[in-house]
């Protein structure tokens, strides 16, 4: 079930709700894995699936298949329980409940089931999404500490001094070889770290929304 009001969005898991609001270093953390953890799924699923799909003809490639759809089933939940514990964003399991009959009927439910195939999807764009996710993570992090860290490093560079864009003479910019030279970058990066951490927690609550829609949307026989 899913409640909404102008400013938090929640999902129930049980009677547990989940604010729509991620902290920063759990947002910052999880978006810094999806990029390992998409590489593992995508090169790990697309492989299995290939190799069902290549051993369809004989029984290996049913077992293999059948395998893989249990694997990229626990993965997603996994996920979910990952975007509860870093995003704090609780997902409710949208799958239909399997018919009590024989085996081969459930399995026809299960792949009937859109939640199913919803779960692969999530795992599969994992990859690329994490890509931009984690060079953004790197890239405006690193660059805003190190402006505020400057006032205290740069005496440590070579020749006591930070030379901008390049150490090579006659392409030095500008050159910090004193605290005074450093203090106007050292407020810029503040600046930088403010708009890292709101970027941060943007990214963040845009993820969990995506991961909800992709792993929580309750089928409407459900609902």
């Amino acid at each position: 079930m899913t409640q909404t009001s102008p400013d938090v969005v929640t999902e129930r898991t049980g009677d547990r709700p989940a604010t729509g609001r991620p902290p920063v270093l759990g947002s910052l953390a999880f978006l810094l894995l999806n990029l390992p953890l998409g590489v593992f799924w995508f090169s790990l699923l697309v492989s299995l699936i290939a190799v069902s799909v290549g051993t369809a003809v004989i029984w290996i490639g049913l077992v293999t298949g059948a395998a893989t759809v249990l694997l990229w089933h626990g993965g997603a939940v996994l996920e979910r329980a990952r975007v509860h514990a870093l995003l704090g964003t609780a997902i409710a399991e949208p799958y239909r409940e399997l018919p009590d009959a024989r085996e081969s009927v459930r399995w026809k439910a299960r792949l009937r089931d859109t939640a199913t195939w919803k779960d692969l999807g999530y795992l599969l764009t994992l990859l690329p999404i994490g890509i931009l996710e984690f060079v953004l993570m790197v890239t405006t992090w690193s660059t805003s500490l190190a402006l505020v860290g400057l006032p205290i490093y740069y005496r440590f560079l070579p020749g006591g001094a930070y030379h901008f864009p390049s150490y090579e003479p006659g392409h030095q910019w500008f050159t910090v070889d004193s605290v005074a030279d450093a203090l106007p970058f050292a407020i810029a990066g503040v600046v930088a770290v403010l708009v890292t951490v709101a970027l941060t927690k943007a990214l963040g609550t845009a993820h969990a929304r995506f991961a909800r829609s992709m792993l929580g949307t309750i089928p409407a026989s459900a609902s």
